[in-house]
């Protein structure tokens, strides 16, 4: 995508095990606060998984027209997270706005009874009515980097004027029996005697893009401009055979330097780091090959570590939590976002000040 200095983040919906919002979820963030805890759910040593979970009295109840037949569990979750990042992200249109298209981010993470991306979306416009234009929303199987990966074609809708508004984000649960055990029996899950490992997670992420001028004309107060995005792939991905190189993510990193030059050295990082050692390396990689783009003493954050690997809601949480950063000072711009997914996608976005 080349540089689009029009194009903002006019809102954003976000629901996350230390948050119901994206204000509390960046205060809890800031202040590292975690929520990880055990559940009930034993491992194969008979020991309780510890996930990060969302307080279920803070989420809506299941729609009535998807009773039956019964979904099951995860999706479910998955439906009720949605709905609430959804409407804190469409909160400040105050239904002045059609129902708007939404790309979304969905799982790698497969069970015996994979979700159906067209069918989930069909259902989010069920859970949350009048919301969503669904002929023109597209939903994809992308992990953590699906989401940041939807910002180009977003961006593309807006410039060419196919819709005023375009919503992309990520909804995931992790804590799932089924997925928990998979995950376990890989030896990907943190416990006491895997330190190489991640916290499983869910949650709900919505970024409400649109042009600068369609913003100001809604009255709107957009948390930031979106310099650039770009995405690639890792081949040497963890469930590939091929050598990891790192190279995905620093081709990544250099087709968004090249298309989206930030107008200073970059301050700040947001990251999809979720506490396993493969994901440092690449990071690495990227980092020295690109070590002009970058201030000396630029910040580092990864929440994982606060609130889990939310999986397909990863990448759009961290964009907006990075934007509310900027929008209020405390993150330094030009802020870089990046996500990276299990099986090789991996995508970056650069988000400055408003003008």
């Amino acid at each position: 995508m080349s540089a689009q200095p029009d194009i903002v983040i006019a809102s954003a919906g976000v629901v996350t095990p230390i948050g119901l919002s994206l204000a509390e979820t960046a205060a809890s963030a800031r202040a590292r606060v975690s929520r990880i805890r055990e559940i009930e759910w034993c491992d194969r040593r008979a020991e309780p998984f510890v996930v990060g979970t969302v307080p279920d009295a803070g989420l809506p109840e299941l729609a009535a027209a998807l009773a039956e037949p019964p979904l099951q569990y995860r999706e479910a979750r998955m439906l009720r997270l949605a709905h609430v990042a959804l409407e804190e992200a469409l909160a400040p249109l105050q239904s002045k706005a059609a129902p708007i298209p939404l790309l979304l981010g969905l799982s790698e993470q497969h069970t015996s009874a994979p979700l159906q991306p067209r069918e989930f979306l069909a259902r989010l416009g069920l859970q949350a009515p009048g919301l969503l234009d669904i002929e023109r929303s597209v939903a994809v199987s992308r992990g953590r980097a699906g989401g940041l990966m939807a910002l180009r074609e977003a961006a593309a809708r807006l410039v060419r004027g196919d819709s005023p508004f375009v919503l992309v984000g990520g909804v995931d649960c992790l804590v799932d029996l089924q997925v928990l055990g998979a995950l376990d029996l890989q030896g990907r899950i943190r416990n006491d005697i895997n330190s190489d490992g991640f916290s499983p997670s869910e949650g709900a992420a919505f970024l409400l893009l649109s042009l600068a001028s369609t913003a100001e004309s809604h009255g709107l107060k957009p948390l930031a401009r979106v310099l650039g995005c770009a995405h690639g792939h890792e081949p040497g991905h963890l469930y590939s055979e091929e050598s990891y190189l790192g190279e995905g993510l620093a081709g990544t990193f250099a087709s968004l330097l090249t298309e989206a030059r930030p107008p200073q050295p970059i301050g700040s990082v947001y990251s999809s780091f979720n506490g396993e050692r493969y994901w440092a390396r690449e990071y690495g990689v990227a980092r020295l090959r690109h070590s002009d783009a970058f201030a000396p003493e630029h910040a580092m954050e990864h929440p994982a570590e606060c609130f889990g690997d939310m999986g397909s809601a990863q990448g759009p949480a961290l964009a907006a939590l990075a934007a509310h950063g900027v929008q209020q000072g405390y993150r330094q711009a030009p802020c870089l976002v990046f996500a990276s997914s299990d099986y090789g996608d991996r995508a970056a976005s650069l988000l400055d000040r408003l003008q």
